[in-house]
């Protein structure tokens, strides 16, 4: 017989049941009311006109979305791939048993994961802007703070690997190195990728902050053109609906890759499986 479940917390009675859905009730109607007041004064503003939507027929408006759309994706693009260096290079630092090496690569690491990644953008921009220009401002912003993140969730991931996967490795020869590339960190990348996808697309929504140092990325395109056309709400919203497909996508691909992986992690422990079974 199955154990009975253990939950955190005691069923509700018929009154906690009836007061929950009161407030559930009571919080809806405040929600939705305060969204009928935000549209009454945007529209009381007259930026639910027809007329505000229709600058978007216009072809130079929608190459301008677009090139604003492949900006954001460009610096998303460069700042993950540097931002998984990073987070590599910085998990074997922190991993590494020579304290020397362990402990200044700590404080950098709480550093720049403590600081907002706003202000790293900015930093960046102040410092060397005048040299390596918005673009790579940015990006060096997104990397430095995303990196070490990263670099805490493969720490996490080569920490989770069983004992023996490393013992086993030392016992047939190879050397730490060859350990670590390629023994721990190929099943710690896998078992923590849906993870890592996760905080990409982070990464790929703080890029928006880029407009801050001139960046002229989607959100700078956005503002520019509501502030033209003195249609910020309709711009806005077209704006969160493009920003919203870009990480469906992402998103779309990280269950896919998920998915795939936890397919090809079943094939091999099935391979395993009947390796062993012939063995025997």
């Amino acid at each position: 017989m199955s154990a009975p479940t253990q939950v955190l917390f005691d069923e509700p009675g018929p009154k906690s049941r009836r007061n929950n859905i009161i407030l559930s009730i009571a919080s809806l109607i405040v929600l939705l009311a305060l969204v009928a007041f935000v549209i009454w004064k945007f529209a009381d503003a007259g930026q639910l006109e027809p007329d505000k939507w229709y600058p978007f027929t216009f072809a130079q408006i929608q190459m301008v979305l677009l090139q604003g759309m492949l900006a954001t994706l460009k610096v998303a693009v460069v700042a993950s791939v540097l931002a998984m260096v990073v987070g590599v290079v910085f998990a074997l630092l922190r991993l590494s048993s020579k304290r020397v090496v362990s402990v200044p690569g700590t404080i950098i690491l709480e550093f720049f994961r403590g600081v907002p990644v706003l202000l790293l953008i900015f930093a960046m921009f102040l410092l060397f802007g005048n040299e390596i220009g918005p673009f790579w401002s940015v990006v060096f912003g997104l990397t430095l703070y995303n990196g070490m993140v990263l670099a805490e969730i493969i720490r996490a991931g080569i920490l989770a690997v069983p004992t023996g996967q490393r013992e086993a490795a030392m016992a047939i020869g190879l050397r730490p190195g060859q350990v670590m590339s390629l023994v721990l960190m190929p099943q710690a990348l896998r078992a923590m990728m849906p993870t890592i996808i996760a905080q990409i697309v982070v990464l790929l929504k703080d890029s928006a902050l880029g407009f801050i140092v001139t960046y002229q990325d989607l959100l700078y395109q956005v503002n520019l053109i509501g502030r033209e056309y003195n249609n910020l709400l309709p711009t806005f919203i077209v704006g969160a609906a493009l920003f919203i497909i870009i990480n469906m996508i992402v998103a779309g691909f990280a269950r896919w890759l998920e998915s795939r992986l936890q397919r090809k992690t079943t094939a091999d422990t099935e391979t395993e499986g009947l390796t062993t079974a012939i063995v025997d």
